[in-house]
């Protein structure tokens, strides 16, 4: 059984920073893609950015040129930088590993952008 396990989130002021980790108990090169997503309250969780096996990364509309999704293979660690930081972008992240049809999901943390 696949475990993620996420870290990093907090409360920030708009125009900060923060770092997400998330720890994958296997190894990430087995996945085919490895993702987060986010869920504000009151909305669906939405896609944010989404790294590939062969490294090709995608992101939403809202967070392209301020957010950096990236891997360490020896770590077995997906990262999310987060820069610009905007009250809109408070919500509770997920991590999600795809290994074909089959997803797995962290527990989320929670982002918090205010002053």
């Amino acid at each position: 059984q696949v475990q993620l396990v996420e870290s990093g989130g907090g409360l920030v002021q708009p125009g900060g920073s923060l770092r997400l980790s998330c720890a994958a108990s296997g190894s990430i090169f087995d996945f085919n893609a490895m993702s987060w997503y986010r869920q504000a309250p009151g909305n669906q969780r939405e896609l944010v950015a989404i790294i590939k096996s062969g490294g090709s990364t995608n992101y939403a509309d809202s967070v392209e040129g301020r957010f950096t999704i990236s891997r360490d293979n020896a770590k077995n660690t997906v990262y999310l930088q987060m820069n610009s930081l905007k009250p809109e972008d408070t919500a509770v992240y997920y991590c999600n590993a795809q290994y074909y049809s089959i997803m797995y999901w962290g527990q989320g943390t929670q982002v918090t952008v205010s002053s």
